[in-house]
């Protein structure tokens, strides 16, 4: 099993923990933030479920069918996920609101087992802590999209879960209920933004955005660097997944033989690999014996 599956085992089995504890103290004691914290953790749970999905999906070769393999599963997995994270981040904000403005309606005890919120809160949040550090390691160790984003998604959870927490605290040291709907409506706003970052993301890969601007620059210079090179064009640089796509064109002078050319191609591409090791790379140069740019251009178009 790769450590992306187990990772997302581990989000699955925690969330699963925080939900059951979540639940029953926010029904019991009936905090609107601890609910809202519970309903965050069995999206979390079904997240975290269709994420080993995609993952499974995504180490899957490429074939006849899918030539560059379906990598692009985990920035789908990405939108969706950021999504269904909007969707919860508008619940909250609706159910906060609501309290505010009919406090009565929703729990005539108010809140009076304040003591075991914070005790649970302070259970979710360091369980989720932990849970974010054992994401970055594995995102950072894999470069999967999805891990970086279940990893995100929960770092918002520690966030959430902190203010919570403080507000919890603060409702037990004044008895000012209205701070569990101030801090409802602030938690959901955060939700929502982190949301937006996350389709963002994953719609721009599957959009074939470019690489990083910082990586491609660096690109740009080690095609330089290079003696044999006299110019390049037609560079375009995706992701998908954990590979990086590179195609160009390189221009050679008339008189270099295919070897020191290929050779000099050859030594561009290995440094190319070095600005990230640990990422897949799939590098296509043309070698053209003059710059033929104009011709091959994306804007050209040829007149009959």
């Amino acid at each position: 099993m790769t450590l992306q599956k187990k990772a997302t085992i581990v989000s699955s089995a925690t969330a699963t923990l925080l939900i059951v504890i979540k639940l029953f103290i926010g029904l019991l004691s009936g905090s609107v933030a601890v609910l809202a914290s519970a309903i965050d953790s069995v999206l979390d749970l079904i997240v975290s479920a269709f994420n080993y999905f995609a993952i499974a999906k995504a180490e899957q070769p490429a074939n006849q069918t899918f030539n560059y393999g379906k990598g692009k599963i985990e920035a789908l997995a990405a939108v969706i996920e950021g999504t269904i994270i909007c969707m919860s981040g508008l619940f909250i904000f609706y159910t906060a609101l609501k309290k505010a403005l009919y406090p009565e309606a929703l729990y005539p005890e108010a809140l009076s087992h304040v003591s075991s919120s914070i005790i649970v809160m302070l259970i979710s949040f360091i369980l989720t802590l932990a849970l974010v550090a054992f994401l970055n390691y594995v995102a950072k160790k894999t470069h999967s999209m999805v891990v970086k984003s279940d990893a995100l998604h929960y770092k918002t959870d520690v966030l959430s879960n902190g203010a919570i927490l403080l507000s919890l605290l603060a409702i037990h040291a004044t008895g000012f209920e209205m701070i569990d709907a101030i801090m409802g409506v602030i938690i959901s706003l955060y939700i929502i933004y982190s949301a937006y970052e996350l389709i963002k993301d994953g719609v721009y890969i599957l959009l074939d955005a470019s690489l990083e601007k910082e990586i491609v620059q660096k690109i740009q210079s080690i095609i330089l660097d290079e003696k044999e090179i006299s110019d390049f064009h037609n560079l375009k640089t995706r992701k998908s997944a954990n590979t990086h796509f590179v195609d160009v064109h390189l221009v050679f002078s008339p008189g270099i033989s295919l070897l020191r050319a290929h050779y000099a191609g050859d030594k561009i591409e290995e440094k190319i690999k070095e600005l990230s090791p640990e990422a897949e790379w799939v590098i296509n140069a043309h070698l053209d014996p003059y710059d033929d740019s104009e011709i091959n251009s994306p804007l050209h178009v040829k007149e009959d």
